[in-house]
């Protein structure tokens, strides 16, 4: 269900100096199938399309870009209007990489590139013994972070969830999910991936997968009373943050007002006043876009 031009979160796609290692976070840690391989990228994903995770082959880490499912062929079109009207530099008038059948990607406010497309090709669910039913949502730290949520409202029609402190944070929300997107004001880097699983027995067995790894989680079980959530986090090979969740908010009313919080309020965590002070010092810049140019995947 989605009342706006995108229906869905579609995938997140990130350049890696360490394919083989990233592909194995994904699959060994979090627990997504990979779907495909092409000479430079590594596609993954937990529900049954083609893909909801690419890692690119680079000699840098950082953001390649964010997909986004339009709700039909007509939302691609307007979509397509609104970005020609805005001037946005349009880097493929086609898709980017496999597994879609129409699309196209533009660089959108500070570096970001943003993929909407249509069609893309279902995947074989295979059996796992672990892993989550899908990709939910991207956190990221834009530093005009009410210069994006206005993009992201004007441009691509999300709608505001939750309104944290003056021009602090934003969480918007373009189907039921109370966030697809959520900002919060930074160095404009992507600070996590969100996954969504379907129990809280679920973030504890992360944790044993990374102790038995020698890593760990930098945050969490947590819940977040913006989304209310209950969420675990843990740092993958590329220097982005990956959360794994359960239990978000669902919006059924599309005329819902945005809930404000203060900024000092604690709409982080609902079960105490801790939050690690590194945690967001993570995350990925987005790739220059002359790298970006270049590839055709």
């Amino acid at each position: 269900m989605s009342w706006g031009l995108i229906s869905a979160m579609g995938h997140v796609s990130i350049q890696t100096t360490n394919l083989a290692q990233s592909v194995f976070d994904a699959t060994q840690i979090l627990g997504l199938r990979e779907t495909e391989r092409t000479p430079d990228a590594a596609y993954l994903a937990a529900a049954n399309v083609h893909h909801e995770l690419v890692y690119v082959e680079s000699d840098v880490n950082g953001v390649d870009g964010f997909g986004l499912v339009a709700a039909s062929g007509d939302a691609l079109r307007e979509i397509r209007r609104r970005v020609d009207a805005e001037n946005f530099t349009i880097l493929s008038n086609g898709p980017r990489g496999a597994g879609v059948q129409d699309g196209f990607s533009f660089i959108g406010p500070e570096g970001f590139v943003f993929e909407i497309y249509i069609g893309m090709q279902e995947g074989i669910a295979l059996q796992q013994s672990f892993g989550p039913d899908r990709y939910g949502h991207i956190n990221f730290h834009p530093r005009d972070v009410g210069g994006m949520m206005r993009f992201l409202s004007r441009v691509l029609d999300f709608r505001l969830s939750d309104v944290i402190g003056d021009d602090f944070a934003y969480f918007m929300r373009c189907n039921p999910d109370h966030h697809g997107i959520a900002l919060v004001r930074g160095e404009g880097t992507l600070h996590h991936h969100a996954w969504q699983t379907q129990s809280i027995a679920d973030l504890g067995k992360l944790g044993d997968r990374l102790n038995k790894l020698g890593r760990e989680l930098i945050w969490g079980p947590v819940r977040h009373g913006a989304g209310h959530n209950i969420a675990a986090y843990y740092v993958e090979n590329s220097g982005a943050v990956v959360e794994l969740y359960t239990d978000l908010e669902q919006i059924y009313d599309d005329a819902r007002p945005p809930v404000v919080w203060g900024e000092d309020e604690n709409w982080y965590n609902m079960w105490g006043q801790y939050r690690p002070m590194e945690f967001r010092s993570f995350g990925l810049a987005p790739v220059d876009r002359r790298s970006l140019s270049s590839l055709h995947r």
